[in-house]
C-alpha cells in the first residue's frame, strides 16, 4: 500500500517557512539596480518617443481646433453679412413696393378723376341738350295748347250759343286767359 505524503512549506532544517525573496536584504542591491535601470529606460523611452508623440497629437489637435474656430468665425461673419444684405434688399424691395403702390394709386386716382370729369362733361352736354329739347317741346306744346284752346273755346261757344264765333275774337280771349295764368 501506498503511504500518504504531506507537503511541507518549511525550509530544510526545520526553521519554518522560507521568507519572500524580495523582502530579503541580500537581494536589495540587485533590485535597486534593476529598478534604476528600468526607470531610466522607461524615462528615456517616454521622453524620446511617447511624450513627443502625445505633444504632437495635442499640438495638431490645438491647431485643428483653432482652424475650425477661425473657419466658424469666418462663416459666421459671412452669414451676418449675408443677413445684413438680405435685410437691406428686403427694405429696398418694400420701399420700391410702396413707391409702386403709391404711383399706381395716384395714376388710378388721376384716371378715375379724368373719367369722372369726362363723364360729368358728357352728362352736362346731354343735360343741356335735353333741356333744349324740353324747352323746344314745351314751346311747341305751348303753341299747340294755344291752338287747341282756341279750337276748344270756339267749339264750346258754338255748342252753347249755337253759332260759331269769329276766330279772331276767340284767339284774343284765349291769349288774355293765357297771360293771366
Amino acid at each position: 500500500m501506498a503511504t500518504p505524503t504531506t507537503a511541507h512549506t518549511e525550509a530544510p532544517g526545520g526553521h519554518g517557512p522560507a521568507p519572500f525573496p524580495p523582502f530579503q536584504a541580500e537581494h536589495f542591491p540587485s533590485q535597486l539596480f534593476w529598478l534604476a535601470l528600468s526607470f531610466v529606460v522607461l524615462y528615456v523611452l517616454m521622453a524620446k518617443v511617447g511624450l513627443p508623440r502625445v505633444a504632437g497629437i495635442l499640438e495638431a489637435r490645438r491647431k485643428r481646433i483653432e482652424a475650425d474656430l477661425s473657419a466658424a468665425q469666418a462663416l459666421r461673419n459671412e452669414a451676418e453679412a449675408a443677413l445684413a444684405d438680405y435685410e437691406k434688399a428686403l427694405a429696398d424691395a418694400r420701399k420700391r413696393a410702396r413707391a409702386i403702390a403709391n404711383e399706381t394709386r395716384e395714376r388710378l386716382l388721376a384716371e378715375s378723376e379724368a373719367a369722372r370729369k369726362a363723364l360729368e362733361a358728357d352728362l352736362n352736354a346731354r343735360l343741356a341738350k335735353a333741356e333744349k329739347s324740353i324747352a323746344a317741346t314745351k314751346a311747341a306744346a305751348m303753341a299747340s295748347v294755344r291752338e287747341v284752346a282756341v279750337e276748344a273755346a270756339a267749339a264750346v261757344v258754338e255748342r252753347l250759343v249755337g253759332t260759331a264765333p269769329p276766330a279772331a275774337t276767340v284767339a284774343e280771349a284765349v291769349d288774355r286767359a293765357l297771360k293771366r295764368g
